[in-house]
């Protein structure tokens, strides 16, 4: 028999064990002691669970972006009047060079 190498792309390996995990958990509800209203039951309050944490996460998510957002339109005001103040004193040097050498 020949020595055989195979390899795996991450792509492979990663949907094997998510194919694998998701065939492991429909066969512990299928194979569970458990009647089905039971696991049900079990089942929509676990989604339920996890809907109201998602949407908190989201809550939070959103409010840090409008920080960063406010952050970020504080420093885009902050850089504009400096780049004003400098094109002004840029403008009334070139006027001042202008009326000394220019006349």
């Amino acid at each position: 028999m020949a020595n055989q190498d195979f390899k795996c792309s991450p792509e492979t390996v990663i949907l094997a064990f998510l194919g694998g995990a998701i065939g492991g958990m429909f066969a512990g509800i299928l194979l569970a002691p458990r009647s089905g209203e039971d696991t049900r039951r079990e089942i929509r309050g676990y989604a339920r669970k996890t809907e109201n944490e998602v949407i908190e996460k989201a809550k939070e998510a959103r409010a840090a972006l409008d920080e960063v957002i406010e952050r970020g339109r504080h420093f885009m005001d902050e850089r504009r009047s400096d780049v004003e103040a400098a094109v002004k004193a840029g403008m009334e040097a070139m006027k001042e060079r202008k009326e000394k050498y220019g006349s």
